[in-house]
């Protein structure tokens, strides 16, 4: 089984990785971060540094693959857009948006996959938490999207994974000491009492692209966030 991951070098993408390298699969991923990649590197089959902002690059890179099963994308601009409306640049909204759903469309477009396509989205897209407006647009703009896709695409698999809080570093803005304040506040709310980690939403990508009889779903992987 061959999968290629974009955004496969740190957090959700990187654990996904390593589990289904775990699980014999031959893995593919990509990244921007240098730094990242190299430390990534040894867990997976093939690694290679790659803007997936760029239609060039994407599309050499897809060229250079050529066929394979299940593609899983996990890339983000990170915070960019956070904050009240009134507080935030539309520039930060358009870069949220070109950050990911655009690459996330593009990626789909160019990749010769015959399996699964699997999209990282986030709770914010149906959650009403205030400062999450660009959030919200951008990710629930990617959970719209899943279900023409895979009328459009099948017998290829479309779903989406939809994350709450998890420990990764997307939240490396914030210091360490308001960031565990802010982690404990948000255990508090949720019914699993707890943040997720990284290894949770990679055991949900995991049960999709074996899922062979799901597709056009989003599975919720947020503590019960979005239900409390």
């Amino acid at each position: 089984m061959r999968i290629v991951i974009m955004g496969g070098t740190s957090g959700i993408g990187l654990a996904t990785a390593q589990s289904l390298t775990a699980d014999g699969a031959e893995v593919i991923i990509t990244g921007r971060n240098p730094k990242k990649l190299a430390a990534a590197k040894s867990a997976v089959a093939f690694a290679e540094q790659l803007d997936s902002t760029s239609e060039d690059d994407v599309t050499a890179f897809f060229d250079r693959i050529g066929v394979f099963d299940h593609l899983v994308l996990a890339f983000s601009p990170g915070a960019v857009g956070l904050g009240p409306l009134n507080d935030i640049k539309l520039a930060d909204v358009k870069a949220a948006f070109d950050g990911k759903l655009f690459p996330y469309l593009f990626a789909i477009q160019r990749a010769q996959v015959t399996g699964s396509i699997t999209l990282i989205s986030a709770s914010t897209a149906r959650s009403a938490l205030a400062g999450t407006v660009a959030f919200a647009a951008v990710n629930g703009a990617i959970e719209r999207i899943v279900s023409p896709l895979a009328a459009e695409l099948a017998p290829v698999r479309i779903n989406a994974v939809s994350p709450g809080a998890v420990d990764t570093p997307w939240w490396s803005f914030l210091p360490e000491e308001q960031k565990q304040a802010q982690f404990a506040a948000a255990a508090d709310t949720v019914p699993a009492k707890r943040i997720g980690r990284p290894t949770d939403v990679a055991d949900a990508i995991r049960y999709l692209i074996g899922a062979t009889y799901v597709t056009g779903s989003i599975l919720p992987v947020d503590g019960g966030f979005t239900v409390a």
